[in-house]
C-alpha cells in the first residue's frame, strides 16, 4: 500500500507529513517507557523482520497480490509506540533507498501504513485480550483479529486521504469498494503472518512480547490467611545468564530468518501488483503519478544495479535491506532507551 508521488496533491502531502512528524515525536517519547534492554534490540530485529517480509507479495485474487503492513505485528510484540517507529523506520528506508513510496509522499505512508494499522490494531487487541480467557492462544486470537482489522482501516484511512487531496477526478465511492473489498482479502494474510510470528515469539520468550505481559501471575500463598508472594525457586540467580543467551539467541534466529526471507524467498514472491496499485491502475488514480526521487539509486525497484541475475540481483537487495534496517532501527531503538525516563521502574516493564 505504499503511495507513490502524484497520486495526493501537495497541500494535503503537507498536513500528512506534519501528522507523521507529530506521531513520530509522540512515539520517541512514549517508546522510551515500552523499551529496556531486553526488547529494544528486539524492536531493531521487528523493523528488519518487516522490511523482509514486506517484500514476499502473495496473491489474493486474479491479477492481485498483497504484503505485510506490519502495524499490528510491530505493535503486539514491542508496543504501540515503538510499532509506530518500527514501521517508519521500514518506510524511510523503502523510501530512500528502493524507491518504493513517493518520498512527497512519506507523510501520508506513515499516516496511514504505521500510524492507522498501528492504533487500530493495538486497541483492538487490548479489547479481546480482556475479554477473552487468560492465555497465549488467547494472545495469538487476539493477534490474529487485530492484524486482520488493521488492513482495511488503512485502505479506509486512504480513501479519506484521497478524497481530501487526490489529484486525479475518481469517484470516492468506487475507491472505497475497490480498496476495502481488496484489502479485507489482503487482511487475512496480514493476520495469518501476524498470529504466526506473534505466537511463535510466546512460545519461546512470551517475557519479550509486550502484548502478552502480565499473562503470567506469580505464584500466590495463603500465609495466616493473606496471599503473599511465594519464594522464589532455587537457581533463580542463574536465570538471568540463561535469559541473555535465550534472547541473543533469538535475536540470532530472527535475524536469520529475514535474511533468508529477503535473500532467497523473496525471489518466488507474486508479482501481480499489490492492492493499492491494482485499484489505481482500474480506477484511473495513476494518471498523475510522478518520477520517484530516488528513481536512479542503485537499489531501486529492489534489484542491485548493474547485476544481470535477477535472482543474484533481488537476493542481494534484500539482504542489503535488511542490513541497513537492522542498523538504522537498532541504533534509533538504542537511543531513545538510553534516553529513558528515570521516573519508570524496573518493576513496571519487567515480565510477571
Amino acid at each position: 500500500m505504499h503511495v507513490p508521488d502524484g497520486f495526493i496533491n501537495a497541500p494535503t502531502s503537507a498536513v500528512t507529513g506534519v501528522v507523521a512528524a507529530g506521531a513520530i515525536a509522540v512515539s520517541l517519547r512514549g517508546a522510551r517507557r515500552e523499551l529496556d534492554e531486553r526488547t529494544a534490540p528486539l524492536a531493531g530485529l521487528v523493523a528488519a523482520f518487516i522490511f523482509a517480509v514486506q517484500m514476499l507479495n502473495f496473491p489474493v485474487a486474479a491479477g492481485t497480490s498483497g504484503h505485510l503492513l506490519g502495524g499490528a505485528l510491530a505493535a503486539i510484540l514491542v508496543g504501540p509506540y515503538t510499532g509506530v517507529l518500527c514501521v517508519s523506520v521500514v518506510l524511510l528506508m523503502q523510501g530512500i533507498l528502493f524507491a518504493d513510496g513517493g518520498l512527497t509522499a512519506l507523510g501520508v505512508n506513515i499516516t496511514d501504513m504505521a500510524i492507522v494499522t498501528t492504533v487500530v490494531s493495538y486497541a483492538v487487541f487490548r479489547v479481546l485480550v480482556k475479554v477473552l480467557p487468560r492465555g497465549r492462544r488467547s494472545v495469538t486470537v487476539a493477534s490474529f483479529v487485530a492484524a486482520l482489522l488493521s488492513v482495511p482501516a488503512a485502505a479506509v484511512a486512504f480513501t479519506l486521504i484521497y478524497a481530501v487531496g487526490g489529484t486525479t477526478d475518481v469517484s470516492i465511492g468506487k475507491v472505497a469498494t475497490a480498496m476495502i473489498g481488496v484489502h479485507v482479502l489482503i487482511g487475512i494474510g496480514e493476520a495469518a503472518i501476524t498470529a504466526l510470528t506473534v505466537g511463535a515469539v510466546i512460545a519461546v520468550r512470551p517475557d519479550l512480547v509486550h502484548g502478552a505481559r502480565g499473562l503470567e501471575q506469580r505464584l500466590k500463598l495463603r500465609v495466616d490467611g493473606v496471599l503473599v508472594d511465594a519464594p522464589a525457586p532455587q537457581g533463580a540467580r542463574t536465570a538471568p545468564v540463561a535469559a541473555r543467551t535465550s534472547r541473543r539467541a533469538l535475536w540470532i534466529t530472527g535475524l536469520v530468518t529475514s535474511l533468508v526471507l529477503a535473500g532467497f524467498v523473496s525471489y518466488y514472491a507474486s508479482s501481480n501488483p499489490d492492492g493499492l496499485e491494482k485499484v489505481a491502475h482500474d480506477k484511473g488514480i495513476d494518471s498523475k503519478t510522478g518520477k520517484h526521487a530516488s528513481a536512479d539509486s542503485p537499489l531501486a525497484d529492489y534489484g542491485v544495479k548493474d547485476v544481470e541475475n535477477a535472482r543474484l540481483s533481488g537476493g542481494l537487495a534484500g539482504v542489503i535491506g535488511v542490513g541497513v534496517t537492522v542498523v538504522a532501527g537498532s541504533a534509533v531503538f538504542w537511543t531513545v532507551r538510553r534516553r529513558r525516563t528515570p521516573d519508570v521502574s524496573p518493576s513496571s516493564t519487567s515480565a510477571v
